[in-house]
């Protein structure tokens, strides 16, 4: 599919390859980029494959409609007024890599589970890398955002990109090869958390890096969130892993204390609130349901994997990073067992409805779900579940329609409250309930003080992860 080219003339032509969370997102940060007379910094081109989820992506960008559903309306009008302004439209066709001024990789680095080792799963990125080498130009900054294995860059991009320029007669360092990793946060502050947020970035060689920085300055504002350069790529690299295997390996800590508050009758959201004020602690995370989107749930392997595979350094090894992962993964399913006790020690017949199937609140993604885990273990165990997200209509991995109302409460035996959604934050169980009462499990500290009031008024028992029956 071929984009309907409107852009305006005479401005730097940035290529964005992959148009997911993050791949959309930067897209439109780098549209609304402006120079000092207001005019845009960039014309903007996104790509994606010519598959039909990659096509609808092309084809709502297009349309100036953003595609996937997300509670920042600041970057839906970003999007439609860059669509006015015509410097930013999306292709499915690579030829366009020959105008860029600038690449920006935002493709996924996925991994393989297997029972005793996790692997990289290579081929895809490669045949990324490879599209891009077919076409790019040299002096171009080509520049990386997805998360990759310290070593990936150095070992893997490069030569990569090395082999395609000499294939065509260019000199194999005429690309310039960065490394500037997303903290793109999908929910309410979508857009801000790439325009206005600090960024790590590093390059192949001093030039690569200074064009990195100059690239970036433009969208980002550094004045209040200065950029950060690292000696090497490697390190830039390493930076985000362990940023995620640190929250990972946080998270899961608290797996460990939710155990013992319920089990001891005490409120952990109480001490780690008290915890907070301490602070050299005021990011102590809380208990929930789980883990899932992207990054957390891959992202500590990488340690091991970039040790293993780039480096060839079979004895380091991370059993931090490793346990935090299998701990995080199994979260869903230790609300499931608390579940199947409080309803007489079986599942079989019972009726649940999950309130929440995305991996966090305010957004759609539902890639890695703890919902998905806990949904597809409870029917195993005889369960019928019916499923709610007011940010999801299709869940994918569920090959699963939603409905956006409600079911009748008198059909429910229990209602999950997975995630912690505004709209469930602010819902008036009580109007919809009645007098149903069924019970009700909150695995994410949901509820405030005045809806358990309702519910208890009601009849509805009430159990909370990290709290126990309150």
């Amino acid at each position: 599919m071929k984009h309907e080219d409107r852009r305006p003339q005479g401005h730097p032509v940035v290529c964005i390859q992959g148009l997911g969370f993050v791949g959309t997102a930067m897209a439109i940060a780098t549209a609304i980029a402006k120079n000092s007379d207001q005019s845009p910094c960039f014309n903007v081109i996104g790509i994606d494959r010519p598959t039909a989820e990659g096509l609808n992506k092309v084809d709502a960008i297009n349309r100036g409609i953003l595609p996937f559903d997300t509670s920042d309306g600041a970057i839906i009008r970003a999007l439609q007024d860059a669509r006015r302004a015509g410097n930013i439209a999306a292709t499915t066709d690579a030829k366009v890599f020959e105008q860029a001024a600038v690449v920006i990789v935002d493709i996924p680095f996925d991994v393989v589970y297997l029972e005793k080792k996790t692997t990289l799963a290579l081929e895809n990125f490669r045949i990324g890398l490879r599209t891009i080498g077919k076409y790019i130009r040299p002096d171009t900054l080509l520049l990386i955002e997805t998360t990759v294995p310290p070593g990936a860059c150095e070992k893997m991009v490069v030569p990569e990109i090395e082999d395609s320029l000499q294939s065509r007669g260019h000199p194999k360092d005429s690309v310039h090869v960065a490394y500037s990793y997303e903290r793109v946060m999908p929910g309410p502050q979508y857009l801000n958390s790439i325009i206005n947020f600090w960024r790590v970035y590093a390059g192949y060689t001093p030039e690569a890096a200074d064009r990195c920085r100059d690239f970036l300055s433009k969208i980002i504002n550094t004045e209040k969130y200065p950029l950060t350069r690292l000696n090497s790529m490697r390190a830039a690299e390493t930076c985000k892993i362990i940023e995620n295997s640190y929250r990972a390996t946080t998270i899961a800590m608290m797996e460990e204390w939710r155990h013992f508050a319920e089990a001891i009758g005490i409120d952990l959201f109480e001490i780690t609130s008290a915890i907070r004020l301490r602070p050299t602690h005021s990011n102590i995370r809380e208990p929930g349901f789980g883990v899932g989107g992207y990054c957390l749930t891959k992202d500590p392997l990488f340690a091991k994997i970039s040790a293993d595979h780039f480096f060839h350094l079979p004895d380091l090894k991370f059993p931090f990073c490793e346990s935090a992962v299998k701990v995080n993964g199994q979260m869903p399913l230790s609300s499931l067992n608390t579940l199947e006790k409080l309803l007489g020690g079986t599942l079989k017949d019972k009726t649940i409805l999950i309130m929440g199937v995305s991996y966090s609140s305010e957004v759609s993604d539902t890639r890695k779900s703890p919902s998905e885990t806990f949904v597809r273990h409870a029917r195993d165990r005889g369960a019928t579940v019916i499923c709610h997200d007011p940010y999801v209509k299709y869940w994918s991995e569920l090959q699963m329609e939603l409905n956006p109302e409600l079911p009748p409460a008198n059909d429910l035996d229990c209602i999950v409250l997975a995630v912690g959604h505004q709209t469930y934050r602010d819902f008036n169980f009580s109007t919809w309930l009645k007098k149903s009462g069924p019970l009700i499990l909150d695995t994410n500290n949901v509820l405030s003080s005045a809806q358990v009031a309702q519910l208890k008024k009601i009849g509805s028992r009430i159990y909370s992860v990290g709290r126990g029956i309150i």
